[in-house]
């Protein structure tokens, strides 16, 4: 099966814009599944649509539902799948799989973003990438490598701080990813504000990130634009005490032998546990943060009508 013939089910609303050229951003879904607690990946799933339609761009939360790829989910089927407690974890290596035996699930960033390509969509908006957890193991997110080949606006609030961020970075860099800090000269640390680690350029503006993109595909780059904005002041966490949860959970997960896809899960779980839900709270409010500016970046971009597939 190639790009053209690839079967996707899109909303009318998504359907709709995507033929009027109007602004539209991707969702991924796995933290609707595998990120968040019920009922508040519901809630949340809802917010961040809803802070799109409020800058006036199209929400298209991307998932897999009895084996049929959704661009654009209603409402009952946005429930649905949060609600669904088999729900796969889908990424590109499964997708072909949960494919082929009709499942249902979310889509991670990597998976997101390799539909959102083929959908041709431009902007994407999540909480936080994958990264090097260890470079020593090559234990490293498929987030990554899908990013430097997706020409996709991809707004952020940097990679997990439970990941390596130098290590991090280094991919980003060594596969041509430009990270671009959103007014900040640092790189977030999702959590906190600020990692002391540098980004390749500050931009201020949806504009300035929208002319930038440009620009960088304009040279024939066909790597994501990473957008990395800071958690709001109000709800972002002192790095001070957390680094060191972050320690002890990931040294707590080494003895328990768990590993990939139940990883990131586990960690954030644990780190939510001993912090008595702060970082549930950061984590909900940086998602909204970072819907409502992706939504003003595809406003900046210009208007480009994009040809429908069944």
């Amino acid at each position: 099966m190639n790009s053209s013939s690839l079967r996707i089910a899109r909303t009318p609303e998504v359907t709709q814009a995507l033929q009027r050229g109007l602004p539209v951003v991707a969702l991924e879904s796995a933290v609707i599944t595998h990120g968040l607690p019920r009922p508040s990946n519901h809630a949340l799933a809802r917010g961040m649509e809803q802070a799109i339609r409020d800058e006036g761009a199209t929400p298209a939360t991307i998932a897999v539902l009895h084996g049929q790829i959704h661009v654009g989910l209603t409402a009952e089927q946005l429930q649905q799948l949060a609600q669904q407690s088999d729900a796969q974890k889908i990424s590109p290596r499964n997708l072909a799989a949960v494919l082929l035996q009709k499942g249902s699930g979310g889509t991670t960033v990597a998976g997101a973003l390799w539909i959102a390509q083929r959908a041709g969509l431009k902007v994407f908006a999540t909480g936080g990438i994958g990264g090097v957890y260890s470079p020593l193991t090559l234990d490293i997110s498929a987030d990554l490598p899908l990013l430097a080949e997706s020409p996709l606006i991809v707004v952020c609030a940097g990679a997990k701080a439970i990941h390596d961020l130098p290590a991090t970075l280094e991919y980003l860099e060594t596969v041509g990813v430009p990270v671009i800090g959103y007014q900040t000269n640092e790189f977030p640390a999702f959590y906190w504000r600020e990692s002391g680690l540098p980004v390749t350029i500050r931009l201020d503006t949806p504009k300035e990130v929208a002319d930038f993109a440009r620009l960088h595909w304009g040279l024939g780059m066909h790597s994501a634009v990473l957008v990395c904005q800071p958690p709001p002041r109000e709800q972002a966490l002192p790095r001070a005490g957390l680094e060191s949860l972050i320690h002890r959970v990931r040294a707590e997960a080494e003895k328990q032998n768990i590993r990939r896809q139940a990883l990131t899960p586990f960690l954030l779980q644990r780190l939510n546990d001993l912090t008595h839900d702060e970082t549930l709270r950061t984590n909900l409010a940086l998602l909204l943060h970072n819907a409502s500016l992706a939504a003003r970046i595809a406003c900046a971009m210009p208007l480009e009508k994009t040809p429908q597939t069944i």
